[in-house]
Protein backbone atom coordinates (compact mmCIF):
# COMPACT_ATOMS: atom_id res chain seq x y z
CA UNK A 1 0.00 0.00 0.00
CA UNK A 2 2.84 2.66 0.68
CA UNK A 3 4.19 1.78 -3.00
CA UNK A 4 0.63 2.61 -4.34
CA UNK A 5 1.03 5.65 -2.16
CA UNK A 6 4.03 6.83 -3.32
CA UNK A 7 3.43 6.19 -6.81
CA UNK A 8 -0.40 8.08 -6.30
CA UNK A 9 1.97 11.21 -5.19
CA UNK A 10 4.71 10.59 -7.82
CA UNK A 11 2.12 10.80 -10.75
CA UNK A 12 0.63 13.78 -9.39
CA UNK A 13 -3.39 12.06 -9.05
CA UNK A 14 -5.18 14.01 -6.61
CA UNK A 15 -8.41 11.79 -7.24
CA UNK A 16 -6.27 8.44 -6.27
CA UNK A 17 -7.66 6.91 -3.44
CA UNK A 18 -7.18 4.11 -0.93
CA UNK A 19 -9.80 1.56 -0.69
CA UNK A 20 -8.27 0.55 2.78
CA UNK A 21 -7.80 3.55 4.15
CA UNK A 22 -9.52 3.23 7.75
CA UNK A 23 -10.11 7.51 7.68
CA UNK A 24 -12.13 7.42 4.54
CA UNK A 25 -11.69 10.09 2.04
CA UNK A 26 -10.48 13.42 3.52
CA UNK A 27 -12.49 16.48 3.30
CA UNK A 28 -11.96 18.51 0.18
CA UNK A 29 -9.58 21.55 0.28
CA UNK A 30 -10.73 25.25 1.19
CA UNK A 31 -8.99 26.76 -2.12
CA UNK A 32 -8.51 30.83 -2.56
CA UNK A 33 -8.33 32.13 -6.21
CA UNK A 34 -5.67 34.76 -7.02
CA UNK A 35 -6.07 36.51 -10.31
CA UNK A 36 -4.70 39.82 -11.55
CA UNK A 37 -4.74 41.30 -15.16
CA UNK A 38 -2.47 44.24 -15.81
CA UNK A 39 -4.43 46.83 -17.47
CA UNK A 40 -8.27 47.40 -17.17
CA UNK A 41 -8.25 46.17 -20.73
CA UNK A 42 -7.70 42.95 -20.51
CA UNK A 43 -10.27 40.63 -18.75
CA UNK A 44 -10.07 37.80 -15.66
CA UNK A 45 -12.76 35.85 -17.84
CA UNK A 46 -10.35 33.22 -18.65
CA UNK A 47 -8.66 32.44 -15.26
CA UNK A 48 -11.97 32.73 -13.36
CA UNK A 49 -13.19 29.80 -15.83
CA UNK A 50 -9.83 28.12 -16.04
CA UNK A 51 -9.51 28.05 -11.67
CA UNK A 52 -12.74 27.16 -11.30
CA UNK A 53 -13.23 24.38 -13.76
CA UNK A 54 -8.96 23.14 -12.04
CA UNK A 55 -11.00 23.25 -8.45
CA UNK A 56 -14.15 21.53 -9.55
CA UNK A 57 -12.38 18.82 -10.92
CA UNK A 58 -10.22 17.82 -8.47
CA UNK A 59 -13.09 18.62 -6.02
CA UNK A 60 -11.82 21.63 -4.19
CA UNK A 61 -14.51 23.88 -2.61
CA UNK A 62 -13.42 27.66 -3.76
CA UNK A 63 -14.30 29.75 -0.89
CA UNK A 64 -12.57 33.35 -1.76
CA UNK A 65 -10.90 35.20 -4.62
CA UNK A 66 -8.86 37.67 -4.77
CA UNK A 67 -8.15 39.93 -7.68
CA UNK A 68 -6.01 42.81 -8.69
CA UNK A 69 -5.85 44.68 -12.01
CA UNK A 70 -2.33 46.40 -11.71
CA UNK A 71 1.63 45.56 -13.27
CA UNK A 72 3.18 42.20 -11.86
CA UNK A 73 6.31 44.82 -10.87
CA UNK A 74 4.10 46.37 -8.40
CA UNK A 75 4.79 45.32 -4.73
CA UNK A 76 1.23 47.11 -3.54
CA UNK A 77 -1.51 44.58 -4.74
CA UNK A 78 -4.65 45.16 -2.69
CA UNK A 79 -5.91 41.51 -3.66
CA UNK A 80 -2.53 39.67 -2.91
CA UNK A 81 -2.62 41.32 0.55
CA UNK A 82 -5.78 40.27 1.77
CA UNK A 83 -5.22 36.88 0.26
CA UNK A 84 -2.12 36.76 2.52
CA UNK A 85 -3.93 38.42 5.48
CA UNK A 86 -6.79 35.54 5.01
CA UNK A 87 -4.22 32.87 4.87
CA UNK A 88 -2.12 33.93 8.35
CA UNK A 89 -6.20 33.36 9.60
CA UNK A 90 -6.45 30.09 8.34
CA UNK A 91 -9.38 31.13 5.96
CA UNK A 92 -8.01 28.46 3.21
CA UNK A 93 -6.17 25.80 2.38
CA UNK A 94 -5.02 26.40 -0.82
CA UNK A 95 -3.96 29.15 -2.84
CA UNK A 96 -4.81 28.91 -6.86
CA UNK A 97 -3.51 31.08 -9.80
CA UNK A 98 -3.73 30.35 -13.62
CA UNK A 99 -0.31 31.16 -13.89
CA UNK A 100 2.64 31.91 -11.52
CA UNK A 101 3.61 35.17 -12.86
CA UNK A 102 -0.18 36.23 -12.00
CA UNK A 103 1.22 35.87 -8.70
CA UNK A 104 4.71 36.06 -8.26
CA UNK A 105 7.32 38.32 -9.30
CA UNK A 106 10.58 36.58 -10.11
CA UNK A 107 12.15 33.20 -9.18
CA UNK A 108 12.98 34.58 -6.05
CA UNK A 109 9.78 35.92 -5.21
CA UNK A 110 8.06 32.84 -5.75
CA UNK A 111 10.22 30.87 -3.61
CA UNK A 112 9.60 33.28 -0.51
CA UNK A 113 5.97 33.73 -0.75
CA UNK A 114 5.56 29.76 -1.49
CA UNK A 115 7.24 29.23 1.73
CA UNK A 116 5.59 31.69 3.66
CA UNK A 117 2.37 30.11 2.63
CA UNK A 118 4.18 26.46 3.50
CA UNK A 119 4.79 28.38 6.77
CA UNK A 120 0.77 29.07 7.60
CA UNK A 121 -0.20 25.24 6.45
CA UNK A 122 -1.01 26.73 2.75
CA UNK A 123 -0.23 24.89 -0.01
CA UNK A 124 -0.18 26.25 -3.50
CA UNK A 125 -0.94 25.53 -7.16
CA UNK A 126 -1.08 26.58 -10.59
CA UNK A 127 -3.55 25.51 -13.60
CA UNK A 128 -1.27 25.91 -16.09
CA UNK A 129 2.04 24.28 -15.00
CA UNK A 130 3.02 21.21 -12.91
CA UNK A 131 3.10 22.49 -9.60
CA UNK A 132 1.26 21.68 -6.83
CA UNK A 133 3.12 21.95 -2.94
CA UNK A 134 -0.32 19.70 -2.21
CA UNK A 135 1.40 16.50 -3.59
CA UNK A 136 5.06 14.93 -3.22
CA UNK A 137 5.47 15.66 -6.96
CA UNK A 138 3.97 19.45 -6.77
CA UNK A 139 6.80 19.86 -3.98
CA UNK A 140 9.21 18.18 -6.21
CA UNK A 141 9.49 21.18 -8.50
CA UNK A 142 8.78 23.75 -6.04
CA UNK A 143 12.27 22.39 -4.45
CA UNK A 144 13.80 22.36 -7.42
CA UNK A 145 13.10 25.91 -8.54
CA UNK A 146 13.80 26.85 -4.80
CA UNK A 147 17.25 25.34 -6.04
CA UNK A 148 17.77 27.21 -9.16
CA UNK A 149 16.40 30.49 -7.20
CA UNK A 150 19.84 30.14 -5.14
CA UNK A 151 22.02 29.38 -8.05
CA UNK A 152 21.00 32.38 -9.64
CA UNK A 153 21.52 34.86 -6.92
CA UNK A 154 25.18 33.10 -6.12
CA UNK A 155 25.69 34.07 -9.86
CA UNK A 156 24.61 37.52 -9.24
CA UNK A 157 26.68 37.76 -6.64
CA UNK A 158 29.71 36.25 -8.11
CA UNK A 159 29.14 38.53 -10.71
CA UNK A 160 29.65 41.78 -8.39
CA UNK A 161 32.42 40.59 -7.24
CA UNK A 162 33.97 40.41 -9.97
CA UNK A 163 33.00 43.45 -11.30
CA UNK A 164 34.13 45.54 -8.13
CA UNK A 165 37.66 43.92 -8.25
CA UNK A 166 37.96 44.44 -12.44
CA UNK A 167 36.47 48.43 -11.26
CA UNK A 168 39.53 48.50 -8.08
CA UNK A 169 42.05 47.02 -10.83
CA UNK A 170 41.34 49.78 -13.35
CA UNK A 171 41.77 52.55 -10.72
CA UNK A 172 37.84 53.18 -10.61
CA UNK A 173 37.15 54.76 -7.08
CA UNK A 174 33.60 52.76 -5.83
CA UNK A 175 31.05 54.06 -3.75
CA UNK A 176 29.24 57.36 -3.32
CA UNK A 177 31.17 60.62 -4.84
CA UNK A 178 32.05 63.23 -2.51
CA UNK A 179 29.91 65.59 -1.79
CA UNK A 180 30.90 69.13 -3.53
CA UNK A 181 31.11 72.02 -1.07
CA UNK A 182 31.96 75.51 -1.36
CA UNK A 183 34.06 76.68 1.17
CA UNK A 184 34.50 80.04 0.03
CA UNK A 185 31.24 80.88 -0.03
CA UNK A 186 30.37 79.14 3.43
CA UNK A 187 33.20 81.03 5.20
CA UNK A 188 31.45 84.54 3.49
CA UNK A 189 28.38 83.49 4.51
CA UNK A 190 29.54 82.95 8.02
CA UNK A 191 31.42 86.49 8.32
CA UNK A 192 27.54 87.73 7.11
CA UNK A 193 26.38 86.37 10.20
CA UNK A 194 24.67 83.44 9.02
CA UNK A 195 24.28 80.38 11.34
CA UNK A 196 25.29 77.05 10.38
CA UNK A 197 21.72 75.96 9.92
CA UNK A 198 21.23 78.16 7.37
CA UNK A 199 24.80 78.08 5.49
CA UNK A 200 23.93 74.23 5.71
CA UNK A 201 20.21 74.97 3.76
CA UNK A 202 22.14 77.29 1.34
CA UNK A 203 24.68 75.40 0.58
CA UNK A 204 22.69 71.70 0.61
CA UNK A 205 24.85 69.91 3.35
CA UNK A 206 24.26 68.98 6.51
CA UNK A 207 24.97 71.36 9.49
CA UNK A 208 27.50 69.00 10.60
CA UNK A 209 29.67 69.43 7.11
CA UNK A 210 29.35 73.14 7.91
CA UNK A 211 31.01 72.86 10.72
CA UNK A 212 33.73 70.11 10.06
CA UNK A 213 34.82 72.35 7.04
CA UNK A 214 34.68 75.62 8.86
CA UNK A 215 36.84 74.14 12.06
CA UNK A 216 39.58 72.64 9.76
CA UNK A 217 40.04 76.60 8.40
CA UNK A 218 40.66 77.61 12.01
CA UNK A 219 42.75 75.00 12.73
CA UNK A 220 44.79 75.21 9.59
CA UNK A 221 45.03 79.37 9.06
CA UNK A 222 44.30 80.73 12.45
CA UNK A 223 45.39 84.16 11.04
CA UNK A 224 44.09 85.61 7.88
CA UNK A 225 45.53 85.48 4.42
CA UNK A 226 46.57 88.49 3.12
CA UNK A 227 44.22 89.24 0.27
CA UNK A 228 40.99 88.70 3.24
CA UNK A 229 39.66 89.21 6.37
CA UNK A 230 40.48 86.21 8.99
CA UNK A 231 36.85 84.46 9.68
CA UNK A 232 35.07 86.11 12.41
CA UNK A 233 31.53 86.28 13.53
CA UNK A 234 29.95 89.49 14.05
CA UNK A 235 29.40 90.67 17.73
CA UNK A 236 25.56 91.31 17.22
CA UNK A 237 25.63 87.62 16.29
CA UNK A 238 27.51 85.58 19.03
Amino acid sequence: MRGDLGLAAALNIDDYMISSNCHGAPPPLRVARYLRVSTRDQSLDLQRDETAAYAAQRGWTVVATYEDTMSGASTKRPGLTQAMADARRGKFDLLLCWKSDRLFRSLSDFVRTVTELGEMSVAFASVTEPIDSSTAAGRLVANILAVLAEFERGLIRERCVAGVAAARRRGVRLGRPPARFDLDHARDLREAGESYKAIAGKLGVSVGVVHKALREVHKTSPEAPPDRPALSVPADAA
